[in-house]
């Protein structure tokens, strides 16, 4: 599976912005997906993954109601759309995918497939 992220950009804090996650070859339907960031000399990071099998979805504590993934398998395209925006949500943003899910979702060793990243800042 071959995945390509897109969608970052520069928007003021309280913005919103949604990031997409296209798997260019194959499908992931079945897949775990997640987002991932890394800021500026700080570790990567779980943001929220989509479970395929399921339609569950996590998220890290940080993000929690402000973040919302979701998938659209007919565009085999999974979706990270970010509200209210952070100065601290500043990262490069990498999309992921694991077949078959792990309850160690949360964790990058854990995902083979890899894309791009994509920067986000917040920033006025």
């Amino acid at each position: 599976v071959q995945l390509q992220a897109s969608g970052g950009g520069l928007v003021q804090p309280g913005g919103s912005l949604r990031l997409s996650c296209v798997a260019s070859t194959g499908t992931f339907s079945d897949f775990t997906v997640a987002w991932f960031r890394q800021a500026p000399e700080k570790e990567r990071e779980f943001v929220a993954a989509f479970r395929g099998s399921t339609r569950a979805t996590y998220y890290a504590g940080s993000v929690k109601g402000r973040f919302t993934i979701s998938r659209n398998t007919a565009r085999n395209t999974v979706y990270l759309q970010m509200n209210r925006l952070k100065p601290e949500d500043t990262a490069v943003y990498y999309c992921a995918a694991r077949w078959p899910h792990t309850v160690a979702y949360y964790n990058a060793d854990q995902y083979e497939h890899w894309g791009q990243g994509t920067l986000v800042t917040v920033s006025s």
